[in-house]
């Protein structure tokens, strides 16, 4: 007897309750083994083709600038600061070192953003990226990316990969094409271990019970990254600060608080049904919005029991359901930064297409116990 059957028999659930649910899970099963494990394998060697192109620039780069040092490393297959976006569409962190005489100020005038300033402007000098300090004190974010992006696009004409790599144009983010199929932005960002951000701080909310405090305590530990990249917040705002402003990221800490039960297997399922069926005109849906769909129905659904294998569809359907609502709403808040607006800069269009095809997705799994076959 599965566990999936011993656990309804306990429940004393009616035969044919029973036998639809055990149908789902091997329906679900089948298809991380079939679409899933195929995705994987694919963005995987995808991730080495793409890394190897990459190091090659970013050694060019640090050969000219040695204080933009790669981060870059293999650990067993994996890429630290390495970000699947699509399974063309990568984003590369590269860390930074010496914020030191920096102070990290979050005073949530711009959402999803925050500054670094000096601490005191005696110790300018002393600052390992003096040039890039405004007169008012601030490093700012867009001037170090700037000059990051001149290094990459001398790098990409003396690297090995010279014939198969170039820059895109148009953009104040270093992104890079690679053998015409696949964009790599290369981000350059500083890790803030330790500390945790004024605009985070109602997190996690204390009524409900996940995750665990331990969990937390790792969680803020770990810390964010601020990243010199466009934020979305700022898109259409002419503020004296934008330029200087970093994007607040939490990526280690949402892999963190992924861990345990089906959670990764759920969101590998999602984001394969996303590549499927919701690639849409405007990109509407990302894996990202998933991701934090994802992390609300952790909320929704604290205990570990909820997230073992005979729950992964109906947290599926859940997060499909918040999908739909986020869509017509117009409106995807960001886990850690509620303020943050992920649908900000996306076309209403292209938000109401998604919905209705959102809605067409979930309508087929909520009826079709077989739906899996076809998606």
């Amino acid at each position: 007897m599965t566990a999936v059957a011993i656990r309804a028999a306990n429940m004393l659930v009616p035969p044919d309750m029973l036998t639809a649910q055990s149908k789902m899970v091997y329906q679900l099963n089948k298809y991380y083994t079939e679409k899933v494990q195929a995705r994987k394998l694919q963005v995987s060697k995808t991730i080495q083709e793409v890394c190897r192109v990459v190091q090659d620039v970013l050694k060019e780069v640090e050969v000219q600038e040695p204080r933009f040092i790669s981060s870059l490393s293999d650990y067993n297959g994996r890429y630290d600061g390495l970000e699947v976006i699509s399974p063309t569409e990568f984003e590369v962190v590269i860390y930074l070192n010496q914020m030191g005489v920096l102070n990290f100020v979050d005073d949530g005038t711009l959402p999803g953003c925050a500054v670094l300033k000096l601490s005191d402007g005696r110790k300018r000098s002393m600052s390992l990226w003096v040039e890039f300090i405004t007169a008012s004190g601030y490093l700012s974010a867009r001037k170090m990316r700037s000059r990051f992006q001149t290094l990459v696009a001398q790098a990409c004409d003396k690297c090995s990969y010279r014939d198969s790599v170039k820059m895109i144009a148009d953009t104040t983010e270093v992104k890079l094409r690679i053998r015409e199929r696949f964009i790599v932005q290369i981000t350059p960002a500083f890790k803030c271990a330790g500390l945790w951000p004024r605009s985070a701080s109602h997190w996690p909310l204390p009524q409900i019970p996940w995750p665990h405090p331990n969990l937390v305590v790792e969680v803020k530990t770990e810390g964010f990254d601020l990243l010199s990249k466009e934020c979305i917040a700022l898109q259409g705002k002419q503020s004296a600060m934008e330029g200087d402003a970093w994007a607040l990221s939490f990526l280690e800490a949402e892999n963190r608080l992924l861990q345990g039960g089906c959670r990764r297997r759920c969101l590998s399922i999602l984001k394969t049904l996303r590549d499927r069926h919701l690639d849409l005109p405007g990109n509407p849906v990302t894996s990202y919005h998933m991701k934090m769909l994802l992390l609300y129905e952790c909320e929704k659904h604290p205990r570990e029991t909820e997230w073992d294998e005979a729950c992964i569809a109906d947290r599926i359907n859940g997060i499909f359901l918040q999908l739909i609502s986020c869509l017509q709403c117009r409106r995807c808040p960001h886990y850690f930064l509620p303020n943050l607006d992920l649908f900000k800069g996306k076309s209403p269009s292209a938000l109401e297409n998604a919905a209705k095809q959102v809605w067409r997705l979930t309508r087929e799994m909520l009826t079709n116990s077989r739906c899996f076959e076809k998606l």
